[in-house]
């Protein structure tokens, strides 16, 4: 079987395109000329360099691949202009379905990786319940309005064999945002914002490349499945399990204001404008901040991809600190 792993250089997609190859799948590994191949050092692993700004240049690129499967991984998650969201997550993406029709790939199933952020603030009166894919989405942030702008494309492609994940806050090793929550802790502070009520979901690596590899065998054309590990968790809760995994230091807890948090996020978003590198102090993550309700229903994905999550917080929060210890990321 072959297979293509856009974004294989990042996070999410270099643990797909480990995956993949313990399947004894032929992986095409899809990286741009400047990425770092240091998790991606299996010399089974065919690369390919595509450029998802041009649809002829992707053509030239795939063109005699014979793809059975495609996990589409790469995107922004942060950019200094928002118009870039929608030029790399959303046209970009259009961009690949479209060279890959034309090329008329035998694809079996093409699996996007979207984001539970395409839902927005929604069902946000207390007492909190879950999101639903059958809600309307009205996301609040530039990310997730790419996004959705790009499931939305993929949809309208008659015949077109898209299943579509909605994983919530995704953590594990190689992470690098919710590593600056470890990083903190290490220097002694512990931040949260807003004071109302938060509830939080999220979901190890490991778990949602179980779920990749569930939808490319079971998914069904056209569904959208969002993802957790099934529980819900308070704001303190991720930061308690760390601070055990390093030994209990002293932690100042600081729990902000969103007011403040604001004024923070502005600054980080302009500073960003100001160099040229994205931050992820910004807007849209105040957007994602400020959200106080995270929980989703993962019933259809149990139903229909018979996605069991393996890793709650307890059991995935040692393994990646773990990780961050014996990679010198952290002492």
């Amino acid at each position: 079987m072959n297979i293509l792993v856009t974004g294989a250089s990042g996070f999410i997609g270099s643990f797909i395109v480990e995956e993949a190859l313990a399947r004894g799948m032929n992986v095409w590994a899809a990286v741009r000329p400047t990425s770092s191949r240091k998790y991606l050092a299996d010399p089974r692993i065919n690369f390919i360099e595509l450029d998802f700004g041009s649809k002829d240049s992707l053509k030239r690129s795939l063109s005699g691949l014979a793809l059975d499967y495609v996990v589409h991984a790469a995107g922004a998650t942060k950019c200094t202009d928002r118009r870039d969201f929608s030029r790399v997550n959303t046209d970009g993406t259009a961009r690949l379905a479209d060279a890959l029709r034309e090329l008329q790939a035998p694809l079996r199933r093409f699996v996007f990786i979207s984001s539970l952020s395409v839902m927005g603030p929604v069902r946000e009166r207390r007492p909190y319940t879950d999101i639903s894919a059958a809600d309307t989405p009205r996301p609040d942030t530039a990310y997730g309005l790419s996004k959705l702008a790009a499931e939305r494309y993929l949809d309208g492609l008659d015949g077109f064999p898209v299943v579509t994940l909605r994983p919530t806050g995704v953590y594990g090793p190689r992470e690098r945002d919710y590593f600056m929550m470890v990083q903190s802790i290490v220097r002694h502070t512990d931040f949260a914002a807003g004071l109302r009520p938060q509830d939080l979901t999220f979901i190890y690596v490991k778990d949602l490349v179980q779920a990749v590899f569930l939808a490319l065998e079971r998914g069904r054309a056209g569904a959208k499945y969002l993802l957790s590990d099934g529980r819900v968790y308070s704001s303190r809760t991720f930061s308690d399990l760390i601070i055990a995994e390093l030994g209990r230091p002293w932690v100042l807890r600081v729990k902000a204001p969103l007011w403040l948090l604001r004024a923070i996020t502005f600054c980080g978003e302009y500073a960003g404008r100001l160099t040229g590198r994205p931050t992820a102090l910004n807007n849209d993550k105040y957007r994602i901040m400020r959200q106080r309700n995270w929980r989703c229903d993962i019933a259809p994905a149990r139903a229909e991809l018979g996605f069991t999550p393996q890793y709650d917080l307890a059991r995935g929060v040692p393994e990646t600190i773990r990780w961050y210890k014996d990679n010198g990321w952290i002492r």
